[in-house]
């Protein structure tokens, strides 16, 4: 049988509007949102990533806007073949760590700092995070719970107890030589430099270290110790994994290398201050002083760019015509992103979810394996205005996919179908749901957005306005809240559905199938039990 779960598959182009220098030594940036967090090893989107990439240094950085060529960061060498630094068929990379850099807080980098950063990513591998970028290439896994399970042989519901204690003195022995058969070696110092070792050779491994999103950030040992991050030692290493976000010390906290560093991160104004590192070892930064600020409006962003409060901002695509009217404003439009835009079905919400309506198929809500049903599903595959949602709402920039894989990554083909907008073929499908009692009860859910983002607002309330011309007795609510708790509800599994973006972490389509096919994957995982 079919599986269909994904509705909206369009490939987006960005655009960006930059104003004329009202104050030369600053940048106001006006985005969408806030950050979620601001530590590297939880943060997981681009509101997060900005702040970060801008604090912290990666080992190897893209050499421009190449996607295959690095150049040289933390590390002094990109690795390869040729140079004797990609060793054992691919699955030893050597980084020389540069010497003469200082954290923000004076300390010295030093090998012990990256291999300290592997091993707690690692270890802490957040649900919902990053690390299964480094778990997947190094162990072959993608939680670090499996490999535990594998090594101790048993449950990790077994080997702990709800305070996460080991639940006798045997599987605590176990934890510990796990630590030192399984993680110790797979980052080691020699000298100088950092071996990190594969379970497989891993094309897009420089991809993932090089990425500007936060998860390559080298932390100060030091300092993460002293505030309560992982201690560095085997003992007790389970009491600082899988925290939630807020009970990282490096939640509002951050230490790196980079060329800024954080001044304040001000929840109740949705901004983040940054001040130049005058010590930065590539030398200060030109601008002195950056403020990102998540503004939710956008008629408030066009007046920010009108009178040059904001130096940068982001223009949703249906009022490009605005911004191109405006004098002293260089415009970006249609950046190729390699990012899908797509509706996500939650096969297995959470019961206590307040998107839920009533929880059952009584007209009053939805039950909370709605969507395992693949008839719902296809109904609301047909009933989005894909064609239109591309050439009335983002102007034109951007192209239904078939499949949550961009155009041009191998894989992609045009010979597969898409859906297309048909209310008729819609009908018929909600009529063999429930073997036919959803339409004869209908049903009342929730969708939520994200506040400021117009696209997914209209999309939104699109497919809301389709349900409802199909049928009176489908009833859904639009409702916009801030970006972290629109994350929080789907980390939770409280919502029925999602509309969301996926920036390409690495370019290539196993970022993109895994994530999305895949029950273990970034987003695969948020569709449930059911789905799994």
């Amino acid at each position: 049988m079919k599986k269909v779960f994904i509705v909206l598959m369009v490939t987006l182009m960005g655009v960006f509007a930059f104003t004329q220098v009202k104050n030369p030594d600053m940048i106001f940036d006006a985005t969408l949102s806030e950050p979620d967090t601001l530590d590297p090893h939880h943060a997981y989107d681009t509101s997060s990533g900005e702040v970060i990439f801008n604090v912290y240094d990666n080992l190897i950085a893209y050499d421009g806007e190449s996607l295959s060529k690095f150049v040289p960061m933390l590390s002094t060498v990109v690795p390869t073949v040729e140079n004797g630094y990609l060793r054992d068929g691919g699955t030893t990379y050597v980084f020389p760590i540069r010497e003469g850099v200082k954290f923000q807080n004076g300390n010295d980098l030093t090998p012990e700092d990256v291999e300290y950063t592997f091993e707690r990513a690692l270890l802490y591998n957040p649900p919902g995070g990053p690390v299964w970028m480094y778990l997947d290439p190094m162990f072959g896994v993608f939680s670090i719970r499996t490999l535990v399970e594998d090594y101790v042989g048993a449950s990790w519901d077994t080997i702990f107890d709800d305070d996460m204690n080991p639940t006798s003195p045997e599987y605590e022995e176990a934890l510990v030589n796990f630590y030192y058969d399984v993680i110790d070696p797979a980052v080691e110092v020699q000298g100088n430099e950092v071996h990190v070792h594969l379970a497989r050779p891993f094309a897009p491994f420089l991809n993932v270290l090089a990425s500007g999103s936060g998860w390559g950030a080298i932390l100060d040992k030091e300092y993460s110790v002293e505030i309560g991050i992982w201690d560095g030692n085997a003992e007790g290493w389970w009491k600082y994994h899988g925290w939630t976000k807020e009970q990282s010390p490096y939640f509002d906290h951050a230490m790196g290398t980079g060329p800024y560093k954080l001044v304040e991160w001000d929840h109740a104004q949705q901004r983040v201050t940054l001040e130049r590192f005058d010590d930065y070892w590539r030398g200060p930064a030109p601008i002195r002083r950056v403020i990102i600020q998540g503004v939710d409006e956008w008629s408030t962003r066009r007046a920010m760019l009108e009178t040059g409060d904001a130096d940068i901002a982001y223009v949703p695509a249906q009022y490009l015509d605005v911004v191109l009217s405006m004098d002293g404003l260089t415009i970006i439009p249609g950046t190729p992103e390699v990012s899908i835009t797509s509706l996500g079905f939650n096969w297995q919400v959470d019961p206590e979810s307040p998107y839920i309506g009533s929880g059952q198929l009584d007209g009053n809500g939805i039950p909370p394996d709605f969507f395992a049903d693949h008839n719902v599903r296809l109904g609301f595959a047909y009933a989005f205005d894909y064609d239109g949602m591309i050439n009335e709402v983002l102007n034109g920039l951007g192209e239904k996919v078939p499949t949550a894989l961009p155009t041009g990554f191998l894989g992609y083909s045009e010979d597969l179908p898409t859906y297309e907008l048909d209310l008729q073929k819609a009908e018929n499908y909600f009529k063999r749901a429930y073997k036919g009692r959803l339409w004869q009860t209908g049903f009342k859910m929730t969708i939520l957005y994200n506040t400021g983002n117009d696209s997914r607002r209209v999309s939104a309330e699109i497919l809301r306005d389709n349900l409802a011309k199909i049928n009176p007795r489908f009833q859904v609510e639009v409702r916009g809240v801030q970006w972290p708790t629109y994350l929080d509800e789907r980390e939770n599994m409280m919502l029925p559905v999602y509309i969301i973006g996926w920036l390409a972490d690495f370019p290539d389509p196993h970022n993109f199938i895994f994530t999305y096919y895949h029950s273990e994957g970034d987003y695969g995982g948020y569709y449930g039990d059911n789905f799994a």
